[in-house]
């Protein structure tokens, strides 16, 4: 979630400058745009020969962002998923070595506000939840034809979902009656289904971030996009990655644990092969927000930031 408090403030702003270690003249991707918090952030500490290369899968993100940063020159602002990292970087920052790279993940608080785009099951709006509505298909088109089995493997593996199998039947039989393509139809079908929740959770907040990781191939995207930031950065160079649930949380420090170890299998090896040396360290300890930033935007309860520097 590129969760924004009130205006333009991003979740732990102070702590990702603090991780990425910003330097005056350096080069930094902004993996997830958002509505540009964080860039904003980034380019206060740019001096005039820094740049800043900016993705969002969201064309109503990248314009947004060029109204609000059009005239900064140090700025680029690109369509295209962070998946595409290495592409964006081959096209636009040819030959310039990467000093940081930031992924804050989920959904952006606008993109969450807009009833039209089908991510929020507290307002009525059409069932879609693509980040890119420019491509791949709405929710309601794959929950219009996917199988019962289909459906549940979904919500339980992306959503947690302990009550998965009975949501999914009770998606198969509501679509009988009628089509569902509305975001209010589907929450009234899941919480007929889903008995009992944690305290002040919808009962169909797993159910919908299963389908919207589903649709938009989130932890595909996330596992392809470290991959390219790992590639990019320079020795030296940091990856910082706000996550805001256990499955992407999960993926960023198995990532990270596993660029920065040697397998136990070669450790007794008198000659290491440069191809097992651990090519990341971990920069410090996850953080979460404050008490004085939940005060200010409860959205940010679940973020964890986590951060890796590249070895040489």
């Amino acid at each position: 979630m590129t969760g924004l408090m009130g205006g333009h403030d991003p979740v732990l702003a102070d702590e990702v400058r603090t991780a990425l270690d910003l330097k005056a003249g350096g080069c930094y991707v902004d993996a997830t745009f958002g509505r540009g918090g964080h860039t904003a952030r980034i380019l206060e500490a740019l001096g005039g020969e820094g740049r800043l290369l900016a993705l969002d899968r969201d064309p109503q993100a990248i314009e947004a962002g060029r109204n609000r940063f059009g005239h900064d020159v140090r700025l680029t602002l690109v369509h295209a998923p962070f998946a595409d990292l290495r592409r964006v970087l081959s096209q636009h920052a040819p030959g310039r070595a990467v000093d940081g790279v930031l992924f804050d993940l989920g959904v952006s608080s606008p993109q969450l506000d807009e009833a039209g785009r089908g991510f929020s099951f507290r307002a009525d709006g059409p069932l879609d939840m693509r980040m890119d509505p420019t491509s791949g298909q709405p929710v309601a088109h794959w929950l219009a034809g996917a199988g019962v089995d289909e459906m549940r493997e979904v919500i339980s593996t992306l959503g947690e979902e302990r009550f998965a199998r009975r949501v999914a039947q009770a998606i198969a039989a509501a679509r009988q009656r009628e089509p569902l393509v509305r975001t209010v139809q589907l929450a009234q079908v899941v919480a007929a289904a889903v008995r009992t929740r944690e305290p002040g959770k919808h009962p169909a907040t797993r159910t919908f971030q299963a389908l919207r990781m589903f649709i938009n191939d989130e932890l595909g995207q996330l596992s392809l996009g470290l991959e390219a930031a790992l590639e990019a950065v320079a020795p030296g160079g940091r990856i910082a990655v706000i996550s805001f649930h256990s499955l992407e949380d999960r993926a960023v420090k198995r990532f990270f644990a596993g660029h920065s170890s040697i397998d136990p299998a070669l450790r007794r090896l008198p000659v290491i092969p440069e191809t097992a040396k651990p090519r990341l360290k971990l920069a410090g300890r996850k953080q979460k927000p404050s008490e004085a930033e939940l005060a200010r935007n409860p959205r940010a309860r679940s973020a964890i930031l986590r951060v890796a520097e590249k070895l040489g």
